[in-house]
């Protein structure tokens, strides 16, 4: 069973604090089962943006897993903030992070699934 969204966002944003990265919660989702982006803000006019993986992975119904939203990895700010619009039209019960970090880290760790 996966945790809920608004549980797996709160220990997120904390991982994120212990490793001296900071993270806000810029748009709240339906708190059971919303869909999270995660937006990091490289500080220049770039960022990285990942969403939900595709479904069929292995282990995403047991938890949470993450890739790249847009073709290239690091894209200007406007791109990405195209794409969140376009989700939220969609979706208004996603989740939205934006971490701070001009290297880019993303603490996301085994939860990132690059393929």
């Amino acid at each position: 069973m996966r945790l809920k969204s608004d549980i797996w966002v709160a220990a997120y944003l904390r991982i994120c604090a212990s490793h001296g990265v900071t993270g806000v919660l810029t748009h709240r989702g339906d708190a059971d089962a919303g869909a999270i982006y995660i937006r990091i803000s490289r500080l220049d006019g770039r960022c990285d943006l990942y969403g939900p993986a595709f479904a069929g992975l292995d282990g995403m119904d047991a938890e949470r897993r993450f890739s790249p939203c847009l073709k290239t990895t690091t894209v200007p700010d406007t791109e990405a903030d195209a794409y969140l619009a376009r989700q939220l039209s969609y979706d208004s019960d996603l989740w939205i992070l934006e971490i701070e970090d001009r290297e880019g880290r993303h603490c996301l760790g085994d939860w990132l699934s690059l393929s």
